[in-house]
């Protein structure tokens, strides 16, 4: 954990941050007004489109590789999807399932589901056989939108997608250009409560949880990161190179296009060497980061250009403190919307203020409380509730589940429960366990930390630790597996590492090890080490002994051989120097 985080949030740093804010006055008004409404009101992500598009017809809503499309455009695109979905038998209550690399159709195809009451499931291109196979059937879409460049994920499949009809982009739009271009009845119908989109998140269970994401949850988003934090004008352009089936794209940076008249410009996906280029073909004015990609653009050689451009606003989650002053002043970004939250989050917190080194404030009730390294859970005192930290202490974040924030769960009830902690100060509260750290700053500021339990985080990804083990475990070779991550100084997130013991007369391949590996995982949650050895541990969950291995890390030991992984076509090979290095800087692995 950096140590320069910042510890806490001062009266002094309150009486310079707020009277710069008299200005954005008409903009925290609308986001607090924003939360008024109910969930029983008849207001929903499909309405909010099209009447910011009523009110901004002819200025640019997406702009991709330098070309846009205007308000009115596709708004009209939009509702001739929602028409071909209706045709294929798509009603409110249903899924669309969307299997698509960053495009304005993907976003067209999720609004137009939304607009008919229909959930948009918005599938991760990464995910291959078993894995996406899980997901799609989680779904039972009437319809899946395929975009012909991820054709390869299907292709993983034994067999036929377990969905209604499988719709390409460019049948889509073939059956689109004949459709009505007016809005769907329906739209004006749909509460808040309803379900709009399902993002998948990695469960503990070693396959994907589909999390769910309501209007009213989306909606609150728009009034507090929109509204109060991000604060985008008629005229801002915000670049998103992050996928589109998460929600720093389709919650965080939609959101706050739609409620300040923007324009998103969408880009094909992150380039470290062409990303200020695509900023400047879009004629952007922010951008939307995760850590690891502020942290890839600073790992590039100096320019006398770089603050030559005409980003002022960034806005994200996980800009590391040690290294938050010199990006913002070596690009020049004069403001930072850091945020936390997550997919199944019930609450999140902005930096509305604009200060640093904060994930900034949240106005609904939560607490952060002590916690057992080992099990990864909230202590109890000896009266059995729950005992929060102190300021400028770290603790376990907890969200309260409220009527004003309610918890939408997954679409397993189990995993809902088991993210539940009941009885926590009072009898009959209930509270959501984030699985997160973080510093509490005082004035109701918080600074994310780590994450705890069985999933980590890479690549601005979470890797769930029991998926990576069940596909080593699918190797001939292994006999048994425990992964977890480690960090690496100069990266964001856990970097995967697994101890594996092999099977009586087997040796370790590393060619063999990473085309397997390759093939079953998404490319992120392709372990960077194994260390093999000769005996794991046989506890129920194996944590004991995870608190061992990664306090060893990658260092060298005596009783067993480390390997590294080169890339897909690389393999693993034996650790040598120089390999954590080349890892910070973004130069392995290769492929």
């Amino acid at each position: 954990m950096a140590v320069d985080a910042r510890q806490k949030i001062g009266v002094t740093d309150l009486a310079v941050a707020l009277p710069k804010m008299v200005t954005e006055v008409p903009s925290l008004l609308k986001g607090l007004a924003g939360f008024t409404r109910k969930p029983d009101h008849k207001v929903s992500i499909g309405l909010i489109f099209q009447e910011a598009a009523a009110k901004n017809s002819s200025r640019p809503f997406v702009r991709f590789e330098g070309e846009s499309t205007s308000y009115k455009d596709a708004n009209e695109l939009v509702n001739q999807y929602a028409a071909v979905f209706a045709d294929h038998g798509v009603e409110r209550g249903d899924v669309v399932g969307v299997l698509s690399k960053n495009r304005p159709e993907a976003l067209f195809a999720a609004l137009a589901a939304v607009k008919l009451g229909a959930t948009a499931g918005m599938l991760n291109y990464n995910q291959r056989g078993d894995v996406l196979e899980h997901s799609l059937g989680i779904l039972d879409a009437k319809v899946l939108v395929l975009d012909e460049n991820a054709q390869e994920a299907l292709d993983s499949l034994d067999g036929e997608p377990k969905v209604g009809a499988v719709l390409p982009l460019k049948k889509l739009a073939e059956l689109a250009a004949h459709e009505s271009k007016k809005n769907p009845s329906v739209t004006s119908e749909i509460q808040a409560k309803e379900k709009a989109f399902y993002i998948f998140t990695s469960g503990t269970t070693g396959m994907p949880k589909a999390s769910l994401m309501s209007h009213f949850r989306w909606l609150k988003s728009m009034s507090g990161l929109g509204n109060m934090g991000v604060r985008l004008r008629s005229n801002d352009v915000i670049y998103c190179c992050l996928p589109l089936y998460h929600n720093n794209a389709l919650t965080v940076t939609l959101s706050s296009v739609l409620a300040g008249g923007a324009t998103m410009a969408i880009g094909k996906q992150f380039s470290v060497s062409n990303f200020w280029e695509d900023v400047r073909v879009n004629k952007a004015t922010a951008f939307t980061y995760i850590g690891e990609l502020c942290r890839y653009l600073l790992t590039q050689p100096k320019k006398d250009s770089d603050r030559d451009n005409t980003i002022k606003l960034i806005v994200g989650n996980g800009l590391r403190p040690e290294i938050w002053e010199e990006f913002t002043e070596r690009f020049g970004i004069s403001r930072v919307a850091e945020f936390y939250g997550a997919s199944e989050c019930n609450i999140a917190f902005i930096n509305a203020l604009n200060m640093k080194k904060t994930a900034g404030i949240c106005p609904l009730p939560y607490a952060v409380v002590q916690y057992d390294e080992e099990s990864g859970k909230a202590k109890r005192g000896q009266d059995g509730k729950l005992r929060k930290v102190g300021n400028g202490e770290i603790g376990l974040l907890l969200s309260k589940i409220t009527d004003r924030a309610p918890f939408d769960g997954y679409s397993d009830d189990n995993a809902t429960e088991k993210k539940m902690v009941r009885d926590g100060f009072k009898d009959g509260d209930a509270w959501f366990d984030t699985g997160d750290l973080v510093r509490k700053q005082g004035w109701m500021h918080v600074a994310f930390v780590d994450r705890l339990g069985d999933t980590f985080r890479w690549k601005g990804e979470n890797v769930a630790t029991t998926q990576v083990e069940g596909a080593l475990g699918g190797h001939s070779a292994v006999d048994g597996a425990v992964v977890y991550g480690v960090d690496i100084e100069g990266t964001d997130g856990k970097a995967g590492m697994a101890a594996v013991t092999l099977r009586e007369g087997e040796t370790f391949d590393g060619k063999s090890f990473a085309e397997h590996l390759y093939d079953k995982l998404p490319t992120y949650a392709v372990p960077l080490f194994i260390r093999t050895v000769d005996s794991l541990e046989q506890t129920s969950t194996f944590k004991s002994q995870k608190v061992a291995l990664r306090k060893l890390g990658y260092e060298e030991d005596s009783d067993s051989e480390l390997y590294v992984l080169r890339g897909k076509s690389g393999g693993y090979e034996k650790a040598y120097d120089g390999y954590v290095d080349e890892v910070a800087a973004g130069k392995a692995p290769k492929g």
